[in-house]
This record gives structure tokens, sequence and C-alpha cells, in this order.
């Protein structure tokens, strides 16, 4: 059965992207490489591992409780120990959000 065309339900294009970046995450998980780290504290708890893309190596970070992740290349890893203090309050201080509003 198909549906008309123009037919949508509310949140259709959210269920789609979470099915999307579900399937990417699966994806990722099937290359890991060894096993995953587990690091936490009363404040939050995140998994890292190491996962092999046809882009090469990127470090998989997972936020269990959320169910946020990032893969991030060497050099988005590098860039995070270019930051200061202030830039993670700041990011911390706006979490799911980008930290600087997007031109429109």
């Amino acid at each position: 059965m198909t549906r008309p065309a123009g037919l949508e339900w509310e949140g259709e294009a959210e269920d789609a992207g979470a099915s999307r970046a579900a399937a990417e995450l699966r994806e990722l998980k099937a290359h890991q490489i060894g096993e995953a780290i587990t690091v936490g504290n009363e404040f939050s708890e995140i998994r890292v591992s190491r996962v092999e893309t046809r882009n090469g190596a990127r470090l998989l970070i997972e936020a269990p409780k959320s169910g946020q992740w990032v893969a991030l290349c060497p050099l988005e890893v590098e860039a995070l120990t270019w930051q200061n203090a202030q830039t993670f309050s700041a990011m911390i201080g706006h979490p799911f959000g980008p930290l600087f509003e997007e031109d429109v």
C-alpha cells in the first residue's frame, strides 16, 4: 500500500533522520577496533572506541544516557586541544545545539 503524495505525519522528517543516524552508528560499530573504553563521573558517562571508515580511523564517542554520539577524525580530536575552559563551558551551557548561531 502506498500513501498519497504529499501526505506526511508530524515528526516524519525527524523519524527518518533518526533512522539514518541509527544505521550510520550500527555501521561504525561494525568496524570497531578493540574494546570500547567507558569513562564517567556523577554528571556524565561516555564510551569511546576506535572505528575504521573508508576515510580512515575515527574516534567514536557515545553518550549512552542521551543516545548522542559523534565520530571525530584525528584533526577534529586535535582541535579539542586548542580550546580553553571557556569554550567547553559555552558548549556545556548550550547542550544539543551549535556553539554559534548558524547564518540563515
